[in-house]
C-alpha cells in the first residue's frame, strides 16, 4: 500500500474532536500513514491551513483530505465515518 497524507481540519469542537480521535485510530498500526491535524482556531504559523483548506475546497470542519484531496466521506457537510474508514483503509 502506497503511504498516504491524511489531513485532519478541524475548529477544536466536540465532532472535530471525534473526527481526530477515529483518523489516529484507523491510521495507529499503519507506517503507510501521515496524519496532520490543523486546527483552523489555532491558525498556523504560516498560512498553510488556510490555504489547503481553500484548495481543498473545505466548506466546513471537521473535514478529512486524503493525499490532497478532500476526501468524499466529507464532501457533504459533515463525516460519513463508514465512508471514512474506507477511503483511509482502501475499502
Amino acid at each position: 500500500m502506497a503511504k498516504k497524507l491524511v489531513e485532519v481540519f478541524t475548529s477544536g469542537c466536540p465532532i472535530c474532536e471525534k473526527t481526530v480521535k477515529q483518523v489516529k485510530d484507523l491510521t495507529q498500526y499503519s507506517s503507510d500513514h501521515e496524519v496532520v491535524v490543523y486546527d483552523l482556531n489555532e491558525k498556523c504559523k504560516t498560512n498553510e491551513c488556510e490555504d489547503k483548506a481553500k484548495e481543498y475546497g473545505v466548506q466546513s470542519v471537521p473535514a478529512v483530505a486524503i493525499d490532497g484531496k478532500l476526501a468524499n466521506c466529507c464532501s457533504n457537510n459533515g463525516v460519513n465515518f463508514d465512508t471514512l474508514e474506507a477511503e483511509i483503509l482502501g475499502k
